[in-house]
């Protein structure tokens, strides 16, 4: 019966209701905020799988309990390898209906090679290449693997967006200090191997190395693993402590005065964080229209 009616539906009816489909099973995924049960189910089941998957890392490097509980471990891995390869089909079979990924080829690979995206695929893809149980190294990766799967928590969380709003937001400050910050680290390494490298050679034997006691003296951390010794590589060790002091809070005070303004923001609706999508077309509703057929939203 069912496929008699199937048969019978034109093209554009097919498409049609595959359009529909896919509108709906983005909004499930994709949508920060969910209005319907279905999608705040799906969400937060995700969050508790995933951190479900944390603790099970961190329980699996326990040999003695590992050990009693491998057979029930193994099997909820492997629920959630399947659920998760599934949610990251579904997210790439959906993309296409938001404007920039509507290509079904170069969309998708578009979409495919978005942070959040890339950030799907490493949670499942390495456990279907074969590997050696046996191998400490190849475990160790497929752990880490694992465990990195609690990035996926960055796109249920709103912290996480308004940080990656504020990256963006003040890009060009983190980058000039950025670049203050490797040329300070390059300068001083080169100088302090000059300094030290005839008093010091097991210490200072190259500026590479040089450059590692740089880093731990900008950052005011001083391990006293690798320390000057001659009055001069003293007085560039004192002078480099002073600026890393203030070199060091340059990136919070810009990453905090960041903060700041996108909350203020959001605050007085400027600006939204978490964008509500068109159920029908996919658009950011919160945008200006761009056209007048975007009134039928």
């Amino acid at each position: 019966m069912i496929l008699t009616e199937l048969n019978t539906l034109s093209w554009h009816e097919w498409d049609n209701m595959v359009k529909k489909l896919k509108h709906r099973v983005f909004l499930l995924l994709e949508t920060k905020e969910h209005q319907h049960p279905l999608g705040r189910f799906f969400k937060y089941f995700l969050i508790f799988l995933i951190t479900l998957n944390t603790l099970a890392v961190g329980i699996e490097s326990m040999d003695e309990i590992f050990k009693v509980y491998k057979t029930s471990l193994l099997v909820f891995n492997q629920f959630s390898l399947g659920v998760f390869t599934l949610e990251y089909i579904l997210r790439v079979w959906s993309c296409t209906i938001l404007k920039k990924y509507r290509h079904p080829v170069w969309g998708r690979l578009k979409y495919m090679l978005t942070p959040l995206a890339i950030i799907d695929l490493i949670a499942f893809l390495p456990f279907y290449f074969p590997f050696d149980p046996g191998n400490f190294q190849e475990m160790k990766l497929l752990q880490l693997t694992r465990f990195l799967q609690i990035l996926k928590l960055g796109r249920y969380s709103q912290v996480t967006q308004i940080l990656t709003e504020v990256i963006r937001l003040r890009k060009k400050e983190l980058i000039l200090t950025l670049d203050m910050v490797i040329f300070l680290l390059i300068f001083s390494g080169n100088l302090i191997y000059f300094a030290e490298h005839e008093a010091q050679p097991d210490k200072f034997p190259h500026i590479p190395a040089s450059m590692w006691w740089a880093v731990i003296t900008l950052t005011t951390v001083g391990y006293g693993d690798v320390y000057p010794i001659t009055p001069m590589g003293r007085l560039l060790g004192g002078i480099l402590a002073l600026l890393g002091i203030g070199l060091i809070a340059l990136p919070a005070g810009i990453i905090a005065s960041g903060f700041t303004e996108v909350i203020a923001l959001n605050q007085r609706g400027n600006k939204t964080i978490d964008p509500k999508i068109c159920p029908h077309c996919g658009k950011n509703i919160d945008q200006p229209l761009e056209h007048s057929r975007d009134l039928d939203h």
